[in-house]
């Protein structure tokens, strides 16, 4: 389940930005800010795999 946002965090996230910052700039920002609290949320429950697991499943070298 999707962790709640909260508005200081969203407000947060927009005053960072550049002032010349566009609407696909914000959609970018939020979308690695799901994508990085996901893996934490991922890690913590213990849901990953090791490297070399996923190199070997998917025929990669070291």
């Amino acid at each position: 389940m999707a962790e709640r946002m909260r508005k200081d965090q969203a407000h947060r996230l927009v005053d960072k930005m550049a002032d010349d910052s566009t609407w696909d700039d914000l959609i970018d920002e939020i979308y690695v800010r799901q994508v990085v609290d996901q893996g934490l949320a991922d890690s913590e429950a213990g849901r990953t795999m090791d490297v070399s697991d996923v190199r070997s499943k998917y025929g990669l070298t070291e």
